[in-house]
């Protein structure tokens, strides 16, 4: 019966397809996501599938099987959007301002296709699945949050499992790996300087002539202070000053990450950032203020359950490709809960049929082939009702 759920899955892309279209239209950021969240409850309801709303109502989390006794598998999917104006010609495109240009909008979709799977076959379920509707994933603060409200107890949670649709991966392929994603430390920098005309630039003190020396030292700290074989990456992403060609302005801020996959190596890229950043400030004459936006771990996935979790999908179908070649320098928030229990964090290729059109995520172009919605939704509750069977007390 379990080689068949993917069938009923199937069954289901109607109905998937209208949940994930209707949530495309809506997107929301952060931790406030009021339409989400209702949406996504309003879904919950219509299935009969009781739920909590919790983190100031940003949160949605549900239960599904046996609560008194058995371990607990947590099933997690994002549901933020961006900041991004869409740039699609698909008729549900969003409207707001917003955009799921991550596809957030398809992991919420194919966790409440998962949920619906898992509550027909609640009496099966040798323990318990806990559904967490994550906010907050872009600017990573969902998971620490959702953590503080104690969403891996009550039940207790024994390990947890997440995936993530990749927009340039064909529909049929999914990728795992030990460390999928990477670690990331966002960092400001305000650079005060003396502004003034830019016919006298001997009577200032140029924020943006040290922002372009910090930014080049900065570079130099991969190339000659990284070792070569540590994957690491320094991007900035903002470099903001003035506003008029013939002034020199009073401020400069330059946004970044470090993105990187060993702690040790994070550690001394940090240490270094936070002794360049004020030594060259100085040597320029400006006063700098360094401000931590965002310090997250990278995902760390426990090799055994990742095969499990790759047997039970394969199982499914075995024209899946199921491949150990996850391994980005993307981050993902997840990372706070893998670093707290058992975890896997899988992707699910999303391409759309005309790969000409292939656009990387966060492009307000990209889109995402709603033909991996089964297949999510059947290996997010194949993948548990297997784990809790293998695992019971």
């Amino acid at each position: 019966m379990m080689k068949k759920i993917l069938e009923e899955a199937v069954e289901m892309q109607e109905e998937m397809t209208i949940w994930r279209r209707d949530l495309h239209q809506i997107p929301e950021l952060d931790l406030d996501l009021p339409e989400t969240v209702s949406y996504v409850t309003k879904v919950l309801e219509k299935l009969e599938i009781p739920y909590e709303v919790i983190a100031d109502g940003a949160c949605v989390v549900s239960c599904i099987g046996k609560k008194e006794n058995g371990r607990c598998f947590l099933l997690r999917s994002d549901m933020d959007g961006l900041p991004i104006e869409e740039l699609t010609d698909l008729e549900f495109a969003s409207q707001n301002g917003n955009m799921h240009a991550c596809g957030h909008d398809m992991h919420a979709t194919i966790l409440l296709g998962a949920a619906k799977l898992l509550k027909e076959r609640e009496e099966q379920l040798a323990g318990t699945v806990k559904l967490l509707f994550q906010p907050g994933e872009e600017t990573f603060r969902g998971a620490k949050t959702v953590l503080e409200c104690g969403v891996l107890e009550n039940p207790k949670v024994d390990a947890a499992f997440a995936m993530h649709v990749s927009s340039t991966v064909p529909v049929g392929v999914i990728a795992y790996g030990t460390d999928p994603m990477a670690s990331v430390y966002g960092f400001k920098i305000t650079l005060t300087g003396h502004g003034g005309h830019g016919s006298t630039p001997e009577t200032c003190i140029d924020p943006i002539n040290a922002g372009v020396q910090i930014y080049l030292a900065l570079q130099s700290l991969i190339a000659r202070e990284c070792p070569p074989s540590a994957e690491a990456v320094l991007t900035i992403g903002q470099f903001a000053a003035g506003n008029a060609a013939n002034v020199i302005p009073e401020q400069a801020v330059l946004q970044g990450t470090l993105r990187t996959f060993q702690k040790e190596v994070t550690e001394q890229m940090i240490k270094r950032i936070n002794e360049v950043v004020p030594a060259v400030a100085s040597a320029y004459r400006t006063k700098a203020e360094l401000t931590v936006l965002s310090n997250v771990p990278s995902v760390v996935c426990d090799k055994e359950l990742n095969e499990e979790i790759r047997d039970s999908i394969k199982e499914m179908n075995p024209e899946l490709q199921v491949l150990p070649v996850f391994h980005v320098m993307g981050s993902e928030d997840f990372a706070f809960i893998s670093n707290e229990v058992t975890s896997s964090y899988f992707a699910i290729g999303a391409g759309i049929d005309d790969e000409k059109k292939w656009v990387g995520q966060h492009n307000p172009q990209v889109q995402f082939n709603e033909k991996c919605l089964p297949i999510g939704a059947a290996a997010y509750a194949k993948a548990a009702m297997d784990w809790l069977e293998k695992h019971k007390l």
